[in-house]
């Protein structure tokens, strides 16, 4: 019986290892892009040493106007624990994203990309994109989409990250 114990233990230790090592092995480098419209950094590397919630939206993007008042909060709850949220446009017309915000305000960065050359960098997979973004620069989590029924799962990996 203590043999089978043993084991058990030792297949689990070594299971918990190897995922740790391949973790680390897919921690990928989240591409670098310069900032417009934003007094906080000029480029996305200036942000090491804080966690980014990075999320790429539209004025089309029906979920895009759920996101908002979360990522409102998020930014008002987390912003002195060093979370920085930042929202990239993707309107090829600024005017139609300035009517978007007039409807939906933010109170975090906005950045924009009408050539889309920084959602191309991360393979977008849908609208709304975000990326969580570690304090070494690394992509930590990755979502397409968003409900409000997966923000607490994604407020979960931030504050993980902010309070690691």
């Amino acid at each position: 019986m203590l043999k089978t114990i043993q084991k058990n233990i030792y297949f689990y230790l070594t299971a918990c290892l190897l995922i740790g090592y391949a973790n680390l092995a897919n921690a990928v480098l989240a591409p670098d892009f310069a900032l417009n419209n934003t007094p906080i950094a000029k480029q996305l590397s200036d942000l090491k040493g804080r966690v980014v919630y990075l999320d790429f939206w539209a004025s089309w993007c029906g979920p895009c106007r759920k996101s908002f008042p979360w990522m409102n909060n998020l930014q008002t709850k987390y912003k002195k624990d060093g979370l920085v949220v930042l929202a990239i446009n993707l309107d090829k017309e600024v005017h139609l994203a300035q009517a978007f915000l007039r409807d939906n305000p933010a109170l975090f960065e906005i950045s924009y990309d009408p050539e889309g050359n920084v959602a191309l960098a991360y393979q977008l997979k849908g609208m709304p994109s975000s990326y969580i973004i570690n304090q070494t620069g690394e992509i930590a989590y990755s979502h397409a989409g968003f409900t409000p029924k997966k923000a607490q799962q994604y407020e979960q990996e931030i504050t993980t990250l902010l309070f690691q």
